[in-house]
């Protein structure tokens, strides 16, 4: 069951504007090493696959019942932290934050606990996808806190599907 969200209507308030995937992992995992190289690759659709996560992504099947199996990232946020951090918006892309959804119009902490769908996709919103250390190599020095309570956010795949970058 969908459970209704005061303000949340996502077939008029939420736009998918970016759509990555990755192979491998930079940072999960690596603390006291040095991050690696895997491309965040940017998509025009992901297959959502129901309890196992993103096709072709690092989490897929990572474990039973991951809470991360998939990731969401408002483009506010970044526009944000461009401002806030005085970076160009053409010097650090959205996808160094390796979030596989970026979403505008939307307030992902809303979704934290709740089920939801968007293009047909049932999710469940398991909670903040916290900012760690490696936002700070990532995007700017100071970017992990700069992120606390604005991360993300970190959901379960609850049915198959596809989802597609918006127009």
């Amino acid at each position: 069951m969908t459970l209704p969200l005061p303000g949340f209507d996502p077939t008029t308030s939420l736009r998918i504007v970016g759509l990555f995937v990755s192979p491998g992992h930079n940072y999960f995992g690596r603390y006291g090493q040095e991050s690696l190289t895997h491309p965040t690759v940017a998509v025009d659709q992901i297959e959502c696959v129901a309890a196992r996560g993103i096709r072709g992504d690092r989490f897929f099947d990572f474990k039973p019942d991951y809470k991360g199996q998939v990731t969401f990232f408002a483009l506010e946020t970044w526009e944000a932290l461009c401002t806030e951090f005085t970076i160009s918006p053409a010097d650090r892309d959205v996808s160094v934050f390796r979030r596989n959804v970026i979403t505008r119009g939307v307030d992902l902490n809303d979704l934290i606990g709740a089920e939801f769908t968007i293009q047909g996709v049932r999710f469940l919103g398991t909670g903040e996808a916290k900012p760690c250390v490696w936002m700070n190599e990532a995007f700017a020095p100071g970017a992990e806190a700069a992120l606390r309570g604005r991360g993300g956010l970190r959901a379960r795949v609850l049915s198959d599907g596809l989802l597609r970058r918006d127009g």
